[in-house]
């Protein structure tokens, strides 16, 4: 045990001499977080909608109000009137604006007379996120017009109740514990698996050949020193992420607990994997040019950005191995839905097995000779 702590001490005074390596871990994480949580959460504001009016008829100018209303209040778009609809179409085309809305001629008598009343609204799909907000917007509206003034007594419509068990979650607080893990995997490909590979290539490990250590001191060691890195990086982008994001439930003790649990235990798991991908590894330039496939295969697929039912099949048999995932099913289920240390012994024990079998593996193929 002596033996181990000397390596783990070795490695930590290393690393606090580095400073460097601790910000590189942190900082990307939380850019991150920062910049998607605000680019991809965001409703849409202030999107350019043009309005041809060829009808002027009393229910066309409803549609007028209700797109003053919308611009007054949630400010979903501004519409852009226009008198020509080719113009409107060509600019929808070009990207000056990001949809039009045609009101037909005859419009106003249609509507009057029952005759399938129609407005057509032209948008850009090749942006899917804008066109899907300005075709939930216009269906609201229509709707709206569509509705009597006044309810019928005895409703014969089948009314659906929405209940949410939760607040509202903002994407960064969606994104936070994908962040998390991001940095926990960041600390590990840096503070483990690439000083690892530099420590052999500047001859390091020849010094640890000649002790008495044996070679499961050393593997365990290593592994402890990188886990002990990894969880310092957990636990500050944990705090900064929840005080960033606004999530309160960090100041829970149950909370608290499990999260220290999770942090060690994702850790532990991501180390003991990256230490099996280079334990055999002699070039320094192999972990720096797996690290992005590594991020890609790994991160993605873990349900931090997008939820893993829409993923295809192979993509999904890859979510159900991936510690990615069930690192961040357990920190979401504690940072967002408070659920409790109960809620995530599923990702407690696979974490668990996880680096056990990892570090099994990899123990074997250490080599200790030159």
């Amino acid at each position: 045990m002596n033996r181990m702590l000397a390596i783990v001490e070795r490695e930590m005074r290393k690393f606090f001499r580095s400073p460097a390596l601790m910000m590189v871990s942190m900082i990307f994480p939380l850019v991150q977080l920062i910049v998607l949580g605000n680019a991809f959460g965001g409703k849409i504001r202030d999107a350019r909608l043009g309005l041809v009016d060829q009808d002027g008829g009393t229910q066309a100018l409803k549609i007028r109000e209700a797109f003053d209303s919308v611009r007054a209040n949630m400010r979903t778009f501004l519409p852009i009137y226009y008198t020509d609809q080719k113009k409107a179409m060509e600019d929808v085309r070009s990207g000056k604006i990001e949809g039009a809305v045609i009101i037909p001629p005859q419009y106003s008598r249609r509507v009057y007379e029952q005759d399938r009343p129609q407005i057509a609204l032209v948008v850009d799909n090749s942006d899917n996120f804008m066109s899907a907000a300005l075709e939930d917007e216009l269906g609201q509206i229509t709707n709206a017009l569509n509705n009597p003034v006044v309810e019928p007594r005895l409703l014969q419509k089948t009314v659906l109740q929405i209940v949410e068990l939760y607040p509202y979650i903002e994407y960064m607080k969606f994104l936070l514990p994908g962040s998390i893990t991001l940095a926990i995997f960041m600390s590990v490909m840096i503070g483990g698996g690439m000083l690892y590979i530099d420590d052999k290539a500047r001859g390091v490990h020849e010094g640890y050949l000649v002790t008495p250590i044996t070679k499961a001191e050393l593997v365990l060691g290593l592994n402890a020193s990188s886990v002990v890195k990894a969880v310092m990086v957990g636990v500050v982008i944990t705090v900064v992420g929840c005080l960033l994001a606004g999530v309160s439930t960090l100041f829970s003790f149950s909370t608290a607990l499990g999260l220290i649990l999770m942090i060690v235990l994702t850790a532990a798991a991501l180390n003991t994997m990256m230490f099996l991908l280079v334990v055999r590894v002699e070039d320094p330039l192999v972990p720096r040019a797996i690290f992005g496939i590594l991020n890609t295969l790994l991160f993605f697929p873990s349900g931090a950005v997008y939820p893993i039912q829409a993923f295809p099949w192979w993509l999904r048999g890859i979510a159900k191995v991936d510690p990615f995932s069930f690192a961040v099913h357990g920190f979401k289920t504690l940072l967002l839905k408070e659920a409790g240390l109960s809620a995530i012994v599923p990702d407690i024990i696979y974490l668990t097995l996880f680096a056990v079998v990892a570090l099994s593996i990899a123990t074997p193929l250490f080599k200790r000779t030159l």
